[in-house]
C-alpha cells in the first residue's frame, strides 16, 4: 500500500504543477485581451465601426472571404478524401507539401503568389483573358484561398479518417457506386466535421494578411480587408479603427474556435 500512496503524493504534484501553468499564461493571455477591450471606451468603438471605412472593410473582407471559403471546401473536401482513402505516388509529398503554408509566415506564401501570378509566370495569360490577380479583389479571394485551402484539409482529412471505411463498404457491397457512396454514406457521417471546417477557413481567410498584403496589396478603400484596416491605420495613428478593427477579428476568431470546440468534441 506504501508504494500506491508515494505514486498518488506524486501524481498530485504533478497535477498542480500543470494545472498552475495552465491558469498562469491562460490569466495572461486574458490580460492582454482585455487590454485590447478595454483600452477605448464604448462611443469611440461605436464611432469607429459606424465610419465608412470600416463599413467598407467589413463587406469586402464578408464578400471575399465567402467567397474564399465556398472555393476552399469544394476543392479541400475532394482532396482530403484522396488523402484519406487511397494510395498513389507521391502522397506523401503532396501532404508534405499541402502542410508548408502552414509552416512558414504568410508573407513567404503572397510573394510567392505574386511572383506566380505576376508578369512572371501566369500574369502575361490571365489578362490578356481579361483576369487581373494582383492588386485586385481577386487577388484577395486568391490570397485568402491558398492560405486557408491546407488547414481546411488537414481538417477534413480528421474527419474522413475518423469514420470507419467498413460503412463505406457495406453501402458498395449493396451496388452502390463510389460516388454514391461517398454522397450519401460518407458526407453526412462527415458533416459536423465539414461543419466545423468551414468556419475554421472563414476565420482564417477573413484573418489572412501577409498574403493579401503581396498580392492584392494594402490601397485604401479599395482592397482594404479587416486586417489591412488595422494595419493601415496602426501606420496613420488612427488608435479607435486600428483597435476595433482588432475586436471584429479577435470576435470572429473567438466564435470560430468555440464552433470548432462545439463540433469536434475539443479535439483540435
Amino acid at each position: 500500500m506504501q508504494p500506491l500512496k508515494y505514486a498518488s503524493i506524486n501524481h498530485s504534484w504533478f497535477r498542480n504543477l500543470t494545472v498552475g501553468v495552465t491558469f498562469f499564461f491562460t490569466f495572461l493571455l486574458f490580460i492582454a485581451v482585455g487590454a485590447l477591450l478595454f483600452v477605448l471606451k464604448p462611443s469611440e468603438i461605436l464611432s469607429a465601426l459606424l465610419s465608412e471605412e470600416m463599413f467598407y472593410s467589413m463587406k469586402l473582407s464578408m464578400l471575399t472571404s465567402s467567397a474564399s471559403t465556398l472555393s476552399v471546401m469544394c476543392f479541400s473536401i475532394p482532396t482530403a478524401y484522396a488523402l484519406s482513402r487511397f494510395s498513389f505516388k507521391g502522397k506523401s509529398l503532396i501532404k508534405a507539401i499541402l502542410g508548408l503554408p502552414m509552416a512558414f509566415p504568410e508573407l513567404v506564401m503572397g510573394l510567392a503568389l505574386l511572383l506566380l501570378f505576376g508578369h512572371g509566370f501566369l500574369g502575361p495569360y490571365l489578362e490578356a483573358a481579361g483576369i487581373k490577380v494582383t492588386f485586385s479583389k481577386l487577388g484577395i479571394v486568391v490570397a485568402q484561398f491558398f492560405v486557408a485551402f491546407p488547414y481546411a484539409v488537414r481538417v477534413i482529412y480528421s474527419t474522413f479518417e475518423d469514420i470507419n471505411p467498413r460503412y463505406e463498404q457495406v453501402s458498395r457491397s449493396f451496388g452502390y457506386g463510389e460516388f454514391e457512396t461517398f454522397r450519401h454514406v460518407t458526407l453526412p457521417m462527415a458533416r459536423s466535421g465539414l461543419f466545423a471546417s468551414s468556419v475554421i477557413t472563414f476565420a482564417r481567410c477573413i484573418g489572412a494578411f501577409g498574403a493579401v498584403l503581396v498580392l492584392a496589396g494594402g490601397s485604401y478603400m479599395n482592397t482594404e480587408v479587416l486586417p489591412v484596416t488595422l494595419y493601415l491605420n496602426i501606420s496613420y495613428g488612427n488608435l479607435e479603427m486600428a483597435v476595433t478593427s482588432g475586436i471584429l477579428l479577435m470576435g470572429i476568431a473567438f466564435l470560430a474556435i468555440l464552433s470548432f470546440e462545439r463540433f469536434e468534441g475539443g479535439r483540435l
